[in-house]
């Protein structure tokens, strides 16, 4: 028969309405002013949830209740001044026990547990709504390859001396590396061994009057590769920095080939942000060469031994250190700050990973009673007016922190010394934890937002919802009248299922997201329209009432599909191209276009068929 749907039909609607309606029920709760506490080595387990209510008990801190998260412990408060308070107290106990831990301010969804239990949560708020920090940063692709070029080098220089083929130099430049011999024979038997070690490199021949050359270049395959590495590596260290800083749900993302943006919800001293983000400060371990004689001699006449290189300490005193680095920062895992037992000044306690410590071991054994120098290497960046043009110049700074004589064999752990203040050596070993910048970062573009500005949006957005959604209630209800009324249940569902989806998928929404959801609201009735006036037209032909409802459902459908699926299209072209505020347009505009669909053509025709299925009717109220 006509217009009648099959038991299941129902069932699938009724499943559907309800699990839309349970997980959208989360963002009506609300959020509490909470503190969030993480370790960065050790695990958070029951233990620690004791030890953290033991302190909150002895610091006299009142709270709501705490909860053990996903490798962390979240402790939420009736108020922010007590959040506010709580946070500093924390803060100041915890790391003095223990400078691994990160103590951060949030807010936690105050969602029931029985709708915890389901995994039922509210949507994130993005930083338009919730305040904070925006950063677009730019790598400095030209320092990635000649820092690449620079580490290839030395491995050139190694596997020449394993191989016993003699040569003079081996030179870096911006882009690529020349390998100097004496002899054309030298030059060939070089560039033969070259080629069969090092693949990715495109390899030249040049010659003068007095030298012969082998150029070294990367592969433009290669190029790609490194340039890649070098924007994933500092997204890496980003994601492990911004978890050095204690902020909640940030957003770190890639946008084109050498930027990213970097979005810190909840953040507003951004001069502290920008010294951690951007700082490409690491070290590097090196013998020193000769003696305070030697030193001075160096720098008074210029001439600097073979194989090493001249330094300068902090107080600007000469150094001559070996240009054959122990070890770098790369190999760092973990630094933690702290103060000199014996000197009573600033100090950092490395602790290096398995290949460092093998090498920092071998090298100090074979050399006790020598000294070894701290090379603190950071990259600088400026702006100046040259020729009428404002360009970014780069400045590397490099200076000798520390010049110690080596006592023992030093192995995984050991202390520096030699920093200027605890500032310096507390942003030294968060730098040095969350890992070096494979390549200097540029911050070239920078927001602020307020929260008041984002419960301004959020009062804004949800304004422009009601009013459009309220708007088309009442003009389906005048127009189509009971078929109106029906379409506005499916348009309630609608939304309700948007919201429903985009808290499943926990979604960050941002006004732009907001801007998606009242297109969509103004869009959801389209097939509805279309539907009715395929109704209307069938009953002006002379068919009957249950017939115009058949035809009216069945004609209209492949209009409704092409329409919505060109719209879908779009919205999929939007978040493959677009950036983060298009991005979250795109996903509300998509998810509504699909939930419209449902409840549009099969949540209205469930209506339909219950109300006017299996009678026999005369009129229709449309």
């Amino acid at each position: 028969m006509l217009n009648q749907y099959p038991a299941w039909k129902y069932i699938l609607l009724i499943v559907v309405v309800v699990m839309g309606l349970l997980y959208a029920a989360p963002n009506l709760y609300g959020e509490d002013p909470a503190v969030q506490i993480s370790h960065r080595v050790n695990l958070i387990n029951d233990e620690e949830v004791q030890n953290l209510k033991n302190l909150l008990q002895n610091l006299n801190i009142e709270h709501r209740s705490i909860e053990m998260g996903d490798g962390f412990i979240l402790v939420r408060f009736k108020n922010e001044e007590q959040q506010l308070k709580a946070a500093s107290d924390l803060k100041d106990s915890l790391q003095e026990q223990d400078s691994r831990y990160g103590v951060a301010l949030n807010l936690a969804p105050a969602t029931p547990d029985w709708l915890r239990s389901m995994n039922a949560l509210p949507m994130y708020l993005g930083l338009d709504l919730r305040g904070g920090v925006h950063f677009l940063m730019e790598v400095d692709m030209d320092a990635a390859i000649t820092k690449s070029l620079t580490r290839a080098s030395t491995e050139i220089r190694s596997y020449l001396r394993a191989e016993k083929v003699r040569y003079r130099s081996v030179k870096t430049t911006k882009d690529n590396l020349a390998v100097r011999f004496s002899s054309m024979e030298e030059r060939d038997q070089g560039l033969l061994k070259l080629e069969e070690e090092f693949r990715d490199f495109i390899f030249e021949i040049s010659q003068d009057d007095r030298s012969f050359y082998v150029n070294i270049r990367y592969s433009e395959a290669a190029l790609v590769t490194e340039k890649t590495a070098a924007l994933t590596q500092n997204i890496s260290t980003l994601k492990n920095r911004v978890n050095e800083l204690g902020v909640a749900e940030p957003v770190i993302q890639r946008q084109g080939e050498d930027r990213v943006v970097v979005q810190l919800p909840g953040v507003q001293d951004t001069v502290r942000a920008k010294e951690i983000l951007g700082a490409t400060a690491t070290l590097e371990f090196r013998l020193a060469q000769g003696s305070l004689t030697d030193w001075s001699e160096a720098e008074r006449s210029g001439k600097v031994p073979v194989g090493a290189k001249l330094y300068k300490e902090t107080n600007g005193s000469p150094v001559l250190l070996k240009r054959s680095i122990i070890v770098t920062g790369d190999q760092v895992v973990g630094a933690a700050s702290g103060i000199d037992s014996q000197s009573g000044t600033p100090d950092v306690t490395i602790t290096l990973n398995g290949k460092g410590a093998d090498r920092m071991s071998k090298i100090t054994r074979d050399n006790i009673g020598k000294p070894m120098g701290v090379v603190f290497i950071e990259d600088k960046y400026e702006y100046k007016e040259i020729n009428g043009e404002r360009k970014r110049i780069k400045k590397t700074e490099q200076r000798v922190i520390n010049v110690a004589t080596i006592r023992d064999q030093l192995s995984k752990r050991f202390h520096i010394t030699g920093l200027d203040s605890t500032r310096e050596a507390r942003d030294l070993a968060l730098l040095l934890r969350a890992g070096a910048l494979r390549a200097p970062m540029i911050i070239i573009e920078e927001r602020t937002v307020g929260p008041s500005l984002g419960q301004e949006n959020i009062d804004k957005g949800f304004m422009s919802v009601a009013i459009g959604f309220v708007a088309v209630l009442i003009f389906m209800i005048v127009y189509y009248k009971v078929f109106g009324l029906i379409a506005n249940v499916a348009l309630t569902m609608n939304l309700v299922l948007l919201v429903a989806v985009l808290s499943m998928l926990q979604a960050t929404l941002t006004l732009p997201g907001i801007a998606g959801i009242v297109l969509t609201v103004g869009m959801a009735v389209d097939a509805n329209v279309l539907i009715f006036e395929r109704i209307r037209e069938e009953i002006r032909l002379g068919n009957s009432p249950q017939a115009s409802i058949f035809s009216g459902y069945q004609k209209a459908f492949s209009t409704i599909a092409d329409a919505n699926i060109t719209t879908l299209i779009v919205a999929i072209i939007l978040f493959g191209f677009g950036t983060g505020p298009i991005q979250g347009f795109a996903v509300t505009l998509s998810i509504g276009i699909l939930t419209s669909m449902f409840t549009a053509i099969m949540g209205t025709r469930a209506i339909v068929n219950m109300v006017y299925g299996r009678r026999n009717i005369k009129k229709l109220a449309i």
